[in-house]
């Protein structure tokens, strides 16, 4: 049984005080050697960085022991699917619901778009349309990876592991044609990292320091790489760091800064064969680092083809309207806070080689952390519960989903683009 597992069974802080001081300063675990095997090494850990709740709420799922054995024990209407193996040897898993699709194109997306046509590109069934429901490509961003879960449930028993009822979900899963759910594309970031859930360390200018060494690692003498200094060496040389973070896999690739024209990570070359086998509409693909002046759900916009700006501009209007109303946003005025010219922009990212590759408009959605304060529009401290980042999560899915039924997906967006 792994340490992360091993510590979802506490019952009380005083069972975990021997084995957390055990690991508090060093923790074994795995770094890279020349060629990429993992090889046995130490891990550094600040005092108290591997403190967690006394009671952490059951819908928290979020390590991979604890999400295969949802998978195995809670799936019936949807089809389990292990679509690839990450670096480290690890299952990456999916849960699909409806069918494929059925037959081949006659050319290659680049094709399609050098005659402004993607039915070609699709086949016989343009017009059918596929969600992907994608977390964890950071292993220790677990918001996005619980959202996941949660949603997975909702399609199962039209309730999320809160016991929440999500009927809207229910309705509108039936008129997409086909749902894919990746729970954990990085599950060796996640393993990585000993703690199921942070305790909370408020709202001063040093309380994002945990969360951010857990999740881009940290120097030998426990400060920060840094965002986004992390990103200057990818791959990550193991042995050089005294923590490397969830963020990378065990090669010390950052997956959203994969090789793509290259030489593809394995869990990327296993979501980009899926991709190509399915030809989604729309994926989104949910993160943790919502900014700590307006500290809600925040969808950034892609570097994409032009023309589906129009429709990421539409997308965008409909999730953060959507959030607005459900009081999950700084303010209650969609006006503002739906606004897609105030979108962040993305960068050449693994959003970016997805659109590129299949023409899938995907999406970042950044989340609050449920382990740090932030502040709203005017300044007012915001503290985000793991109830209202759940909540929003899935209010990001559903209205993201209700979008693509109502809008018809890629083989009719076309409409949309002609209007702007």
């Amino acid at each position: 049984m792994s340490l992360i597992s091993i510590l979802r069974l506490k019952i009380t802080f005083e069972s975990l005080l021997i084995p957390v001081c055990m690991v508090l300063f060093l923790v074994s675990c795995k770094g890279p050697s020349e060629s990429g095997v993992m090889q046995t090494g130490e891990y550094f850990f600040p005092d108290g960085y591997l403190d967690q709740p006394e009671n952490i709420p059951s819908f928290w799922i979020a390590t991979p022991d604890e999400i295969n054995s949802f998978l195995k024990t809670k799936v019936t209407k949807g089809k389990v699917e292990r679509i690839g193996t990450s670096a480290g040897g690890r299952p990456v898993m999916a849960v699909m619901y409806g069918e494929p699709r059925k037959g081949n194109g006659t050319t290659t997306f680049s094709g399609a778009c050098g005659i402004n046509n993607i039915a070609p590109y699709r086949g016989p069934d343009n017009d059918k349309t596929v969600y992907v429901g994608l977390g964890g490509v950071h292993g220790y961003e677990t918001e996005g990876i619980t959202g996941v879960v949660n949603l997975i449930s909702v399609m199962e028993t039209g309730k999320d592991l809160n016991g929440r009822e999500w009927p809207e979900i229910t309705s509108v899963k039936e008129k997409i044609d086909r749902i894919i759910l990746i729970p954990l594309l990085n599950p060796d970031g996640r393993e990585r990292v000993p703690v199921i859930m942070q305790t909370h360390k408020g709202a001063s200018k040093d309380s994002y320091l945990v969360h951010e060494y857990l999740n881009t690692g940290g120097k030998p003498d426990g400060t920060l790489i840094g965002w986004p200094d992390v990103k200057e060496f990818i791959p990550m040389d193991f042995s050089k760091v005294g923590f490397p973070g969830g963020y990378p896999n065990d090669a010390g690739v950052n997956l959203m800064h994969d090789d793509f024209f290259g030489n593809l990570q394995p869990e990327n070359q296993a979501l980009f064969d899926l991709a190509a086998r399915e030809k989604p509409d729309i994926i989104i693909n949910m993160h943790t680092g919502a900014p700590g002046n307006n500290y809600f759900m925040r969808m950034h916009r892609p570097m994409c083809e032009p023309v589906l700006n129009p429709v990421y501009d539409s997308l965008y209007i409909s999730v953060h309207t959507g959030l607005t109303l459900q009081g999950l946003q700084s303010t209650n005025d969609p006006a503002i806070e739906a606004d897609p010219a105030k979108s962040p922009r993305g960068v050449y990212n693994l959003d970016c080689a997805l659109n590129l590759h299949c023409g899938a408009l995907s999406v970042v959605v950044e989340a609050p952390s449920h382990g740090i304060s932030g502040t709203d529009r005017s300044g007012k401290p915001v503290m985000q519960t793991p109830e209202m980042i759940l909540n929003g999560e899935l209010v990001v899915h559903l209205e993201a989903m209700r979008f693509l039924a109502e809008t018809g997906g890629r083989s009719k967006w076309k409409s949309i683009s002609d209007k702007r």
